[in-house]
């Protein structure tokens, strides 16, 4: 066990040593108000695990960059709660957050992972992490993304490759990929990531964790480098469901500077985390999506965790509602997203207010200095080629109304709670690979929110003693996140499918 979680007493006896792996804000709330830790002890735990695994050993490479106060944060956080009473801690008081680096932190290096916004230095918080900070938390670090967040593989030109700490030579999913290996590896407590067509969530899967994608309007995104702003969002990347609920509660909330989050304002509860039920699944109507699963060898893995993962939904009381509706993710993908006609727009509006030091003020400059990722110089170039293609979009735009109205349909039909289905109907590719076959686009293309939950593992590979991680996804009406973290909860207590991974285990 790490010193910094040596035990202390209290007057009464010994106490057990707090333990870093797995932690939750519950558990790590229980130990700070019974005197067995201290915020600074937790951000050391963390920075410990962090040279440990992430600069040494395995190298998972998930983390861009650290913030340089993190531990004098945590003792001015320290400093606050001697002599308070132990109840009054704030709900995120001396919790340490990863972020994405896409999103602003005041007086830490924004990049994407790219070399092109190197100096990009944000003169203030984003919304979301001024939120965070009031609730308490402790920005960590700022982790590796696809860059410019334009990808499923988590590489880019500042940082090189993520690696997937369950299967070191796979990817982490992406384009949250850094938050996803990082949150996994128990390199911080909360994780931050982005969403424009699956990078929330992809990386939830790929890494045993929880990732949900709010609901458009929950969550603002100022402060965010955007891709396109009709799907980008943002949102956790957590070990449970219950701290899901516990920082959603901290970022949802309606921010003037970003117009489309007065939406969400009138539908936010007291507590995301009322809705905690063990047994939740009881009476749900769950609408397995038949055409989001594959059916060729290569999907076998996948097919046969998510058979299991739905059997133990039914004994815990939930209905299983085969839905056969030919929506194919494919089509969708090809035919709804719109992306890539916005970001010339959205990321040439980001770039212009930046400092003088960054040397890009448009996409363009970005694809002319030749510095990008390989895997994403072809993005660019083809957003440049449809941006103010107005007809193709507009077009594209009404597909997506289109496609929630037929979704709302069917669910009201078939009275359907949620939808579900695997998040990928393959295993995450292997470093040199795109991913292939991932279902997130009904979130992406509508605005709906959607949730990830560990599903399970395929069977165990030379290199993947524990499996590679399976993630199931729950998909849900408007502003549904309350259902959506119920039926999530139940289901991951009953399937206890969260595991540490072997290339971190805990530190002697």
């Amino acid at each position: 066990m790490n010193s910094a979680f040596e035990s202390k007493t209290n007057g009464t006896g010994s106490q057990a040593p707090f333990d870093l792996m797995e932690a939750t804000v519950a558990t790590a709330h229980a130990a700070m108000r019974d005197g067995r830790l201290t915020a600074r002890q937790l951000v050391r735990g963390y920075l410990d695990r962090i040279s440990a695994y992430d600069q040494s050993g395995p190298r998972i490479n998930s983390i861009l960059r650290l913030n340089p106060e993190a531990l004098a944060e945590a003792d001015r956080m320290d400093a606050q709660a001697a002599g308070k009473p132990a109840q009054a801690l704030a709900p995120l008081h001396g919790i340490p957050v990863l972020i994405k680096d896409n999103i602003e932190c005041g007086g830490i290096e924004t990049t994407a992972g790219s070399l092109c916004l190197r100096g990009n230095m944000a003169a203030q918080d984003a919304f979301i992490v001024q939120r965070l900070r009031r609730a308490g938390a402790i920005v960590l670090a700022k982790t590796n993304l696809h860059e410019l967040a334009s990808g499923g593989e988590t590489v880019s030109t500042e940082l090189g490759q993520t690696l997937n700490p369950y299967d070191l030579t796979r990817t982490p999913g992406g384009s949250s990929g850094g938050t996803g290996a990082g949150i996994a590896a128990n390199f911080g407590l909360l994780g931050i990531g982005t969403d424009g067509v699956n990078s929330i969530r992809s990386p939830a899967s790929a890494n045993n964790l929880v990732g949900l994608r709010p609901t458009m309007g929950l969550v603002s995104r100022t402060g965010l480098v955007p891709c396109g702003l009709t799907q980008d969002t943002i949102g956790p990347i957590t070990r449970s469901v219950a701290d899901t609920a516990v920082l959603l509660d901290a970022i949802a909330g309606h921010d003037p500077a970003d117009p489309i989050s007065s939406q969400g304002a009138s539908h936010i509860p007291a507590s995301y985390t009322v809705f905690l039920d063990p047994d939740g699944l009881k009476g749900a109507r769950i609408g397995v999506l038949r055409h989001f699963f594959g059916d060729g060898p290569e999907h076998r893995p996948v097919n046969a965790v998510m058979q299991q993962a739905l059997a133990v939904m039914e004994t815990q009381g939930a209905e299983l509602v085969a839905v056969d509706d030919a929506i194919s993710p494919e089509e969708l993908l090809a035919s709804t997203l719109v992306h890539h006609y916005e970001m010339e727009h959205d990321l040439d509006a980001y770039l212009a207010r930046l400092a003088p030091d960054v040397k890009v003020r448009s996409m363009k400059d970005i694809i002319a200095s030749g510095q990008v990722h390989a895997s994403v110089a072809g993005t660019l170039t083809t957003a440049a080629a449809l941006a103010g293609k107005d007809a193709q979009y507009r077009e594209r735009l009404q597909r997506q109304q289109a496609l929630r109205r037929r979704l709302l349909d069917l669910m009201d039909a078939q009275r359907i709670d949620v939808l579900a289905f695997p998040h990928q109907r393959r295993l995450v590719a292997p470093i040199g690979e795109p991913q292939a076959e991932r279902n997130g686009v009904l979130a992406s293309a509508t605005g709906f929110p959607a949730i990830v939950i560990p599903a399970g593992f395929s069977a165990a590979q030379r290199n993947a003693p524990q499996g590679v991680p399976v993630g199931l996804e729950f998909f849900g009406r408007p502003f549904s996140e309350p259902v959506l973290i119920r039926l999530a909860y139940a289901a991951e207590q009953a399937l206890r499918a969260r595991r540490a991974p072997h290339a971190a285990p805990a530190l002697e």
